[in-house]
């Protein structure tokens, strides 16, 4: 999916003795968008950014050692020790042979060092200067800058796309704001930018500028204008649909200290597993302190400033656990960090409270099964069928305030929250709509200018896709009840001519809690990856009816 960029100039950092000035440069072919602020809390600022950096650059995917030189000097190496050991059978003019042979082969392969070493020595100072002064050809570094009325906040997804991260900063983080204007935009984001944050000092004025003369200036000479097509992958804008989304499930939180934090990155510091399972495992108990186990030592360590406030006693796993490093520059700074975690297997957020500054950690449920490609959570969402008028009605309220609560938007509206739930996520699932984690609102972010191609993006997985070829064929019947509060929907559907049972449990918000089916991708998977195509065909049949009655 490509996306264009065009900018006045670069990003411009201006450091002396007494003060930096950090000139982000927006995109203006976007709705304009801008923030003019002397920062004030100025070294969390620093290291809470610089973390947000640290998301930018993981990349913890496997990657194999190229040994084919190895292999190649290992095959010259059995050439002559064969040699050698025919050698002691032979007679001397064989032996003076293949002394000959040997420093032939030495020749030729000092030759060949010799004519290939400027080039490895040319290509390594090639990739050293794209690492120093052109990071972007590295990686895809595109942050989202939002403000709002009463934030500032920066999204980013790392390189291997299973971590999120987010940094919201509230006014209080700047004095002196000279100007802003709510919006989202992408920023010109240079390459030295990480450095030249690194020397904010509390004792010099920062001054952060998302420039708004950029919108003002008009010229007929386009030069002086960088333009800029980026193709990024639908996995990008998909990875940031679907994260949001997961945010909204049905989830089991709790609150750690921060030296907490601190005894879980010392541990993985500490010790590196050489085989599996690698997984974390939270022990938790009403009234008790919290556990953590470290799988597959199966060392045990016991949070004793954590308590569990939770109603049931649960034992949850997760994975990925070593992206939980992240996190330990936010240490020092931060008062607090809340858990949530929605299930073996399945997503976690980590939220540090560093006072007037929020930073958010959304790790996938395991460092392979990203974001955009295997996590299909925003079918677990709320989903009923709300026609455009409604929802159009809906967006519009949001956009009047910028954020609110679907309790908030339904008493301004007169609508049933279901239904704003269920416009919320529509929303969101095109990149119009965050959901805040820290706040429990819904607020306007506009992920990119142009509305995105729903069509290339309509299906995120092919489970989604049959389901709705199963409702467009009508092969499937569904009845329901009522289970400990909860709806119980059950499904009979003939799939390749088989025939198929499978179940949907849903909250009262219209959200999937659990599931089951005898097909082989949820034998396979169980919810892991989302549902399957069987259990979201006899959800999204129940709702369509239930709209339609």
């Amino acid at each position: 999916m490509e996306f264009s960029y065009l900018f006045n100039k670069h990003t411009h950092i201006e450091n002396t003795s007494s003060g930096t000035v950090m000139d982000f440069a927006p995109d203006l072919q976007r709705d304009p968008t801008f923030f003019v602020g002397n920062l004030n809390k100025k070294l969390p600022f620093r290291e809470a950014i610089s973390a947000l950096h640290d998301v930018v650059v993981s990349d913890l995917r496997f990657k194999p050692k190229d040994r084919t030189a190895y292999k190649q000097w290992l095959e010259e190496q059995e050439k002559l020790w064969l040699g050698d050991f025919m050698a002691s059978y032979q007679i001397e003019e064989i032996k003076a042979r293949i002394a000959g042979i040997k420093q032939e082969l030495s020749q030729i392969y000092n030759e060949k060092y010799k004519v290939s070493a400027p080039f490895n020595q040319a290509k390594k100072a090639y990739f050293d200067y794209l690492y120093k002064h052109d990071r972007d050809a590295w990686f895809v570094l595109d942050p989202v800058i939002t403000v709002h009325p009463d934030e500032v906040f920066f999204e980013c997804l790392s390189i291997d796309e299973s971590t999120y991260g987010k940094l919201s900063c509230n006014y209080n983080v700047f004095n002196g704001i000279d100007d802003f204007k709510c919006g989202t935009t992408n920023i010109d984001y240079s390459t030295d930018l990480y450095n030249e944050f690194q020397k904010i000092r509390g004792y010099k004025d920062t001054v952060f500028k998302i420039d708004p003369s950029g919108f003002e200036v008009q010229t007929t000479d386009e030069n002086t204008y960088k333009e800029t097509k980026i193709d990024l992958p639908d996995s990008w804008v998909r990875g940031f649909l679907q994260v949001s989304t997961a945010m909204t499930l049905p989830s089991i939180a709790f609150h750690l200290h921060p030296m907490d934090i601190f005894t879980l990155c010392q541990f993985l510091r500490r010790f590196k597993e050489k085989k599996g399972p690698r997984a974390l495992r939270y022990i938790l108990e009403p009234g008790k302190p919290i556990q953590a186990v470290f799988e597959p030592w199966f060392e045990t360590i016991t949070f004793h400033r954590s308590i569990y406030q939770g109603p049931h006693s649960k034992t949850i796993r997760v994975w990925g656990r070593r992206r939980l490093l992240i996190l330990e520059r936010l240490i020092p700074i931060a008062k607090s960090f809340k858990v949530t975690l929605l299930g073996n297997g399945l997503p976690s957020y980590y939220v540090a409270d560093l006072g007037d500054m929020t930073f958010t950690l959304g790790l996938s449920g395991w460092t392979a099964n990203d974001w955009s490609t295997a996590g299909n959570f925003d079918l677990m969402a709320a989903r009923g069928e709300v026609d455009i008028a409604t929802q159009q009605k809906i967006f519009h309220a949001l956009k009047e305030t910028w954020f609110a609560t679907p309790q908030q938007l339904s008493e301004k509206l007169g609508i049933h929250t279901s239904v704003v739930s269920s416009a919320m996520t529509a929303y969101t699932q095109a990149g119009r709509v965050i959901y805040d984690l820290h706040k429990g609102v819904y607020r306007v972010r506009e992920l990119t200018q142009e509305p995105l191609d729903i069509t290339q993006l309509r299906f995120s997985s092919p489970q989604e896709e049959k389901a709705h070829q199963l409702l467009q064929d009508k092969k499937i019947r569904i009845s329901h009840k009522i289970l400990n509060d909860k709806l119980v929907i059950e499904g009979v559907m003939q799939d390749n001519k088989a025939s198929l049972k499978a179940s949907a449990e849903v909250d009262k918000d219209g959200r999937l809690t659990d599931g089951k089916c005898i097909c082989n991708f949820y034998i396979n998977n169980q919810l892991k990856k989302g549902p399957c195509e069987h259990i979201l065909a006899a959800k999204m049949l129940f709702f369509r009816n239930e709209n339609h009655s």
